[in-house]
């Protein structure tokens, strides 16, 4: 079966993992990772363009399919070795703003403090849900 996930990182992280076709979640911590099989669907929302900045972009950025296989350890010199696991992220997607949604999430909707359950860094949603943001991002999912 099919599961729909929302992962949470900054654009300027979700941009390096979307060109070298990875997600991560946590700060690259392995059990949030053992949770998301083959399959399954993933869409990063980015409350800001760069980690720890100022900004507010409070947008969808990414949205794939998690690819076969296990999640693995990956380098990204000194220390720093998050967990990863294998994405198809689709090329043509948009980023999409999330206030438009809002209403018409099951996840955000009536919820005056709607941002909570994004500091999980990652969740699972409604089916109902990711074809929402997929159509704001201009992709069609299968």
């Amino acid at each position: 079966m099919t599961r729909n996930w929302v992962a949470v990182a900054s654009a300027e992280h979700v941009r390096i993992g979307r060109a070298e076709g990875f997600m991560q979640a946590n700060h690259g911590k392995a059990a949030p990772l053992k949770r998301v099989k083959p399959g399954d669907r993933v869409v990063y929302y980015s409350p800001t363009d760069k980690f720890r900045g100022p900004d507010k972009l409070q947008s969808f950025t990414a949205i794939g399919t998690v690819k076969a296989g296990e999640s693995y350890i990956g380098d990204m010199g000194g220390d720093c070795k998050p967990y990863r696991r294998d994405v198809a992220w689709s090329a043509k997607a948009k980023e999409a703003p999330i206030r438009p949604l809002l209403d018409h999430l099951a996840f955000t909707a009536g919820k005056t403090n709607w941002g909570y359950q994004l500091r999980f860094g990652l969740f699972e949603i409604v089916a109902a849900d990711m074809m929402r943001i997929a159509a704001a991002m201009e992709v069609i999912l299968s």
